[in-house]
């Protein structure tokens, strides 16, 4: 329980101290005390759910700075296997992804910093999916890359061309083509 580190600085799994009996379970998804006391002092500005179906791939999106967001995606009901790409071009991890599932039964939690790309897609025959940013929408500067990008090569844990996609995530940019997203190089 509590904090876990990622191969990627910056990104963390947060798991909750769980209380369960007979009536069922108790927790506390945010406090902001325990993450400041692990070094995240994130102001969270909106809270967002999503609900979907089996196979649907949402993302992978960002938002452009200087309205970039970070994130804390938990799942409410079902499960998914959740994404997040270093988008940092300055960051030793530039380019890599990291992937694990998030479930109702396993509570555990993604906590991605700005300056990367989220995406997620549904193993279960629905899910619904929570997050949190530190930054309000801004249409203007949403942004995304292609789920299959070569130069990132996500190994998505199912067969990805049998996915379901929105329109727009179908014709997301390519990595090559965006440039240095974060301008940090």
């Amino acid at each position: 329980m509590g904090f876990e580190p990622t191969p990627i600085a910056g990104l963390f799994i947060y798991t909750p101290k769980v209380f369960q009996d007979e009536r069922g379970y108790f927790f506390e998804s945010y406090n902001a005390r325990v993450f400041a006391e692990y070094g995240i002092q994130t102001s969270f500005v909106q809270d967002n759910q999503s609900f979907s179906k089996r196979g649907v791939v949402r993302g992978l999106h960002f938002q452009r700075p200087p309205y970039t967001q970070a994130k804390l995606v938990r799942v409410i009901h079902g499960v998914i296997w959740d994404v997040a790409v270093d988008l940092r071009s300055s960051s030793p991890t530039y380019k890599q992804w990291f992937g694990l599932e998030l479930s109702d039964t396993n509570f555990r939690q993604l906590y991605i910093p700005a300056g990367f790309a989220h995406g997620f897609v549904v193993l279960s025959e629905e899910a619904i999916v929570a997050y949190k940013t530190d930054n309000f929408y801004h249409p203007a500067s949403d942004g995304g890359i292609r789920y299959n990008d070569p130069e990132i090569n996500i190994a998505w844990p199912c067969p990805i061309d049998e996915s379901l996609l929105s329109q727009k995530d179908k014709n997301l940019p390519f990595l090559k083509d965006i440039g240095d997203v974060f301008g940090d190089r």
